[in-house]
């Protein structure tokens, strides 16, 4: 005989989304415990990538985080933004009803295209933005050529 289970369709579609999520290198964004309560998620900063003639651009939103929490390198074609958010200290008195902002450590990594120059990366961190700049390899600049007509 076989035991019978409650169908929560509010479970499934958060694991879905979870799934979903994490297909898409994001970190699952809440999760419940056994009793349905919200759990805290884990934490993966969110980026932008922009392209430019000269370089490639990622900016990543790191609010409540430290410069010197934060690693970027590049090792074998794979650039990796890792580091940590460290939680507030709680107060004794304190009764939380709600926690939605994460904590704990994060990594993204990213591969590097083709035309990166993986030697030449820089980065500058302000106002709880990391700006990643990585330079395209100058023989994979485009270059114009003049042709003259006679």
């Amino acid at each position: 005989m076989s035991a019978l289970t409650k169908w929560d369709p509010l479970q499934e579609l958060d694991n879905f989304s979870n799934r979903l999520s994490t297909f898409f290198g994001r970190a699952p964004m809440q999760k419940r415990d056994e009793d349905g309560w919200f759990t805290q998620a884990a934490w993966s900063p969110l980026v932008d990538i922009a392209e430019d003639d000269a370089e490639y651009l990622i900016k990543a939103e790191l609010p409540g985080v430290e410069k010197d929490q934060v690693k970027v390198s590049v090792e074998d074609g794979v650039l990796v933004i890792s580091g940590e958010r460290s939680s507030e200290k709680e107060e004794k008195n304190r009764k939380y009803h709600r926690v939605e902002r994460s904590y704990g450590s994060f990594l993204r990594s990213f591969s590097l295209p083709d035309d990166a120059d993986g030697t030449k990366v820089k980065a500058e961190f302000k106002n709880g933005i990391l700006k990643v700049h990585l330079p395209k390899d100058e023989q994979a600049k485009p270059k114009s050529i003049e042709i003259k007509v006679n």
